[in-house]
């Protein structure tokens, strides 16, 4: 290498699942015909919506489709997203000044605290918490505080923890509801005290809000009144309308925040492919059947997944909601049963460290994999537990 990288990049690794994957691949290679069932990462198995589909065919093959679209988003998506707020959460918003359309809601993290933190600054982060939110804290060469979410507590804060830090330089704060990795749901009474505690404090807090649809009931942080003056919320459609990989995502809330926001992402794209912002307006304006479903099928997986927490001998929260299991092993660490069900089963379950301390004693297996795999999978791992 000719120059040294940056000194943020030191603060970071390369992402786990990027590493973990790399592995998978590379222990496929040795076992032809029976590959690893992997059950780690939450990227959907199925397919958008026909009219998601057919709205990016059609507008592909129109003249002038193909160029540079605008930063903001074409109106058709912003008003789209007005109306899926509106219908869903019962949330209004200004399709011209509170939306900001997103290359996923991955993104957003990213533009937010690039836009708001400053070197030195402070962020509340959940232990257990999406990875992102740390190591984007850590590129704006920002401290990271954490907060805890235990089990104990239904995997919520503790307000009383977070009143007795010292929240001297805090700018953001993360929360992340209904939770991943844990399966928590959204609860209004948990947002009007987070709602409280921002205000009160001047923190600008994010709920990062992608598994509202997936076996949950839909619900925004901002419907809470108060919530427009210090609150703003990531969505997406990756997992509610099984479109991951076309990478549609949202940002809403005050329009002075978007704006700022706006400043940054400029500099960063030219606008997403009017194919797929088409295809997003065709998603949103899917009926309830469309959300029904999703959540029939992921209903079934779930009680397999929750078949195979069983056979480890993990404890789990049967309720609870979302595209995962979480569940607590019954001896040793996550990672360590988890290296024990890939080498051994050849099925991979995500170890809960790589979501924060909190998680180090938790498995995590994901739903987006059909019937047939998950049932294969309890099949192996039933072989290495002795069942």
């Amino acid at each position: 290498m000719i120059v040294k990288p940056a000194d943020r990049t030191f603060s970071v690794k390369e992402y786990y699942f990027s590493i973990k994957n790399k592995e998978i691949a590379g222990l496929n290679a040795s076992r032809p015909g029976d590959p690893i069932i992997n059950l780690g990462i939450g990227s959907p198995d199925g397919a958008p919506s026909e009219e998601a589909v057919e709205a990016m065919v059609e507008c592909a093959r129109k003249p002038g489709s193909h160029g540079y679209q605008s930063y903001t988003g074409i109106p058709e998506l912003r008003h789209a997203i007005a109306g899926w707020y509106d219908r869903w959460y019962g949330v209004e918003l200004d399709p011209a000044s509170e939306i900001q359309p997103l290359t996923g809601s991955k993104e957003g993290i990213l533009l937010l605290s690039l836009t708001f933190l400053n070197k030195g600054d402070k962020v509340l982060v959940p232990n257990p918490g999406y990875p992102t939110y740390t190591s984007a804290t850590k590129m704006c060469e920002a401290e990271v505080l954490n907060y805890d979410l235990l089990e104990a507590d239904g995997w919520y804060p503790d307000f009383e923890q977070l009143e007795s830090m010292d929240l001297t330089g805090v700018k953001l704060m993360w929360a992340n509801y209904p939770n991943m990795p844990t399966g928590a749901p959204a609860r209004r009474d948990v947002f009007e005290k987070l709602v409280d505690f921002a205000r009160r404090h001047s923190i600008l807090l994010i709920n990062d809000n992608p598994y509202g649809f997936i076996l949950n009931k839909p619900q925004s942080i901002l419907s809470i009144p108060g919530a427009r003056e210090c609150c703003m919320e990531l969505n997406s459609l990756s997992k509610s309308h099984n479109m991951a990989g076309w990478r549609v995502g949202m940002l809403v809330g005050e329009a002075s925040v978007i704006k700022e926001v706006l400043k940054v992402k400029s500099q960063m794209d030219s606008g997403m492919f009017r194919g797929i912002q088409e295809a997003a307006v065709a998603a949103l304006n899917s009926g309830p059947e469309w959300y029904e479903g999703l959540n029939a099928e992921y209903r079934r997986r779930r009680e397999i997944a929750c078949r195979i927490m069983d056979t480890i001998g993990c404890t789990y929260d049967s309720a609870a909601g979302g595209l995962y299991v979480w569940g607590r092993v019954p001896y040793g660490t996550a990672q360590e049963l988890s290296d024990k069900f890939l080498y051994e089963a050849g099925v991979f379950l995500t170890p809960g460290f790589i979501f924060g301390s909190n998680g180090a004693n938790y498995l995590r297996i994901s739903l987006c994999a059909n019937i047939p795999t998950l049932e294969k999978a309890l099949t192996k791992i039933k072989t290495v537990c002795g069942q």
